[in-house]
């Protein structure tokens, strides 16, 4: 069998594995591996979960002598770095793999080449760039965390066939079906954070929590630049059971932000002279908590915001088979939009299904 092309099918069986740790890892990278001594696999692996065996330790426990001499296939560049856990090169050495085949190098500071280098070093055959370019989609929100101190911005919403996220009267429950909102708890249930407008918070008071929970709590944001949040909100009402953080703005009065801090609330003034300049030092803090993935579920200003700034990493929609109309019904992005179509945002990666009835499309923004 050709190498080239076994190489391929096994690190796709590694992305795979992989794919699994989502939601359980972060901040940490998805990691899978395979351990194969040509066509056959003998010992397989992912982390599953933050703190715990890597994937690279998690195979080799399961090939156990059969790893030696065998070809060691993994999505992301072995640590060389004692963390929560001891450096996987070591456990590579000692196993006495003679080769090793990385998807791509590990950008982390800690390693960025070194876990490689040490391979090498002590006379293992190494490999990298099978199949990178999936390695990288797969860990595209871990990559961004290091490369620019943000985490990847998700944007949800549901709306009509025609475009609108409510009625003229703001009424909006419920536009997408069932099942597409329990894929949307779901998604929410894999998140670092979930933010919303003030407005829409006012609007349809939720909780924005992940029920049944999932494998994350995330930390619920309100974007309120005058700290104006009702404390009769459910978000201020459960902040005792599960956080709410509110982002206000340098004009929000110092009134307003106390009591939201005596109601339990997380309290951060964003600074900057226009809403977009404050949702970047918003996206920044979240950086600097290490949150990976954030969710933004509305209101329109909001998505407006982050699409003039050009913070949108991925989108999620559902599109049900209903129709509002209304000039004054809303539409789920506002803001000052593109001049021209040609500037608008486009989309890669693009998947659809229907899910109980509606049209549920998600894909990433083309860099």
């Amino acid at each position: 069998m050709d190498q080239a092309f076994l190489d391929s099918w096994h690190m796709r069986r590694a992305l795979e594995l992989a794919a699994q740790g989502q939601g359980f890892v972060e901040p940490n990278p998805m990691v899978g591996c395979v351990i194969a001594r040509g066509a056959e696999i003998v010992g397989e692996g992912w982390h599953r979960r933050f703190g715990q065996a890597h994937a690279e330790v998690e195979a080799l426990r399961i090939a156990g002598a059969r790893a030696r001499g065998a070809t060691l296939y993994v999505t992301l560049e072995p640590c060389c770095h004692q963390g929560k856990t001891p450096p996987c090169t070591r456990a590579v050495l000692a196993a006495g793999v003679a080769r090793v085949v990385a998807a791509m190098a590990d950008p982390f500071p800690k390693v960025a080449g070194g876990g490689l280098a040490e391979l090498c070093a002590a006379g293992v055959e190494v490999q990298t760039g099978v199949l990178e370019n999936l390695a990288r989609r797969l860990n595209a929100p871990y990559l961004k965390l290091l490369a620019a101190g943000r985490p990847w911005v998700v944007a949800k919403w549901a709306m009509t066939l025609d475009g609108k996220i409510a009625a003229r009267t703001g009424d909006s429950r419920w536009i997408s079906s069932p099942a597409s909102r329990q894929l949307v708890h779901q998604l929410r249930g894999r998140m670092d954070a979930i933010i919303v407008g003030r407005g829409t918070a006012a609007a349809d008071d939720p909780l924005l929590t992940a029920r049944p929970p999932g494998p994350r709590t995330a930390l619920r944001v309100v974007a309120d630049t005058r700290a104006s949040l009702s404390l009769e909100s459910r978000l201020v009402r459960t902040a005792g059971e599960v956080p709410v953080l509110v982002a206000v703005g340098p004009e929000a009065a110092s009134g307003g932000c106390a009591r939201l801090q005596a109601a339990g609330c997380q309290v951060i003034v964003c600074d900057g002279p226009t809403p977009q300049t404050r949702l970047e030092a918003l996206l920044a803090e979240l950086g600097e908590r290490r949150m990976t993935n954030v969710l933004v579920e509305g209101g329109s200003r909001l998505l407006g915001c982050l699409l003039d700034a050009r913070l949108i990493d991925e989108v999620h929609v559902f599109i049900a088979p209903k129709l509002a109309g209304g000039v004054q019904a809303p539409s789920p992005i506002a803001g000052g939009g593109v001049e021209a179509i040609s500037a608008a945002l486009a989309l890669e990666d693009i998947v659809t299904r229907e899910v109980g009835g509606d049209l549920y499309l998600h894909g990433r923004v083309v860099r």
